[in-house]
């Protein structure tokens, strides 16, 4: 494709998010959606999947979306081969589908549940940035990879060891990724959130604790809402993020600088 007057154009892209039927995955496709890109978004629950799809169509673009546990390499494979056949192709890939722990100390954590998260956290973004290389590396025209990761890589998280592992290890499988494929024209970033108001995260946030502790640490003042990332994701899917590789961005609203 040739360069645009706009790089922030998406015309004639398409995009995949996992976990895009929510919270920073949803507001990511939305965005993607508004820049023109198609944009297929995969996820375990289907009539979530459906009202996300109905919101990404008012944008008037092509919109998928594909049922999928990440976890299960079967299901990634086949929801790949499923996107490409509904949207064509695949330019940039946002593995963004997670899960939490179960809180528990680290002395009683059971490896069952320690494996319960990395299978999802690590080993489904592995599936899902794997299967979106190889359909890029297939194209020739090479793409961009994204991986959402967590303030949890960075510092100490009690009693969530298996979604700090996995968020850690993203980082730099992000990094191997992108050295080995840039020559190829794909480029890898992973997305560093802080705290973010999202389905996921509110039963933490919205907790006394949270407010009187973590919330006066934040220097703009408020939790980060998944808005704060569309148009990140819109910028590492457009060429203008072209020589933007092996890096993390970490979006906190200034949180572990201050």
């Amino acid at each position: 494709m040739g360069e645009k007057a706009n790089p922030f154009d998406l015309t004639g892209h398409v995009s995949l998010v996992s976990g895009g039927n929510s919270g920073i995955g949803l507001a990511m496709a939305d965005a993607l959606a508004a820049a023109g890109a198609s944009v297929c978004i995969w996820g375990t629950n289907v009539e979530r999947n459906e009202a996300a799809a109905g919101e990404l169509a008012a944008h008037g673009g092509q919109v998928a979306a594909v049922s999928c546990d990440v976890g299960d390499e079967e299901q990634v494979e086949a929801a790949m081969a499923e996107t490409v056949q509904r949207l064509g192709r695949v330019d940039s890939c946002f593995a963004n589908a997670g899960i939490g722990g179960a809180a528990t100390r680290f002395v009683d954590t059971e490896l069952s549940e320690f494996r319960r998260v990395t299978r999802v956290d690590l080993d489904g973004a592995f599936l899902t940035l794997r299967a979106a290389a190889r359909q890029m590396l297939a194209q020739g025209e090479g793409g961009s990879l994204v991986g959402t990761s967590s303030l949890a890589a960075r510092q100490g998280q009690p009693r969530g060891q298996a979604y700090a592992a996995s968020k850690g290890g993203l980082i730099s499988m992000i990094k191997s990724i992108a050295i080995e494929l840039a020559r190829h024209g794909i480029r890898a970033n992973a997305v560093l959130p802080g705290w973010v108001s999202t389905p996921l995260a509110d039963p933490a946030l919205e907790s006394e604790g949270f407010q009187r502790k973590v919330l006066p640490r934040m220097p703009v003042g408020r939790w980060g809402q998944p808005g704060d990332f569309g148009a990140l994701a819109v910028y590492l899917a457009s060429p203008a993020s072209a020589f933007h590789t092996s890096d993390v961005l970490t979006v906190d609203g200034g949180y572990v600088n201050f």
